[in-house]
């Protein structure tokens, strides 16, 4: 069984401020069940957006895990990250949507091996 979304999202909020690094729900999803996808802004006018990882990536022994891969290779502009989030809300308004800032470009998300 896999953790619930809002337990996922509150631990993951947490631990970004453990590493120092600012986050917020910017919208709330299914509680249950909901999709979840990571924008983290660089500060830069750029942004990295994390999605949830195709089903295929999960191992069957390992079905709880929640595994992200990056929607595009390099940092993308805001606007871009944001268009792609609007339709992800249109398409799933169950899903959620955290935001984090590091210039680094810190996530400290599991990703899938592709």
């Amino acid at each position: 069984m896999r953790l619930k979304s809002n337990i996922w999202v509150a631990a993951y909020l947490r631990r970004c401020q453990t590493e120092g690094v600012f986050g917020a729900v910017r919208h709330r999803g299914a509680e249950e069940a909901g999709a979840v996808f990571v924008k983290v802004s660089l500060l830069d006018g750029n942004a990295m957006l994390y999605v949830p990882a195709p089903q295929t990536s999960y191992e069957d022994g390992r079905p709880v895990d929640r595994f992200f891969v990056p929607a595009a290779p390099q940092p993308m502009p805001e606007s871009a990250v944001e268009e792609r989030l609007t339709k992800e809300l249109r398409f799933d308004p169950d899903a959620w949507i955290v935001e984090t800032e590091d210039r680094a470009g810190r996530h400290f998300l599991d990703l899938a091996k592709v």
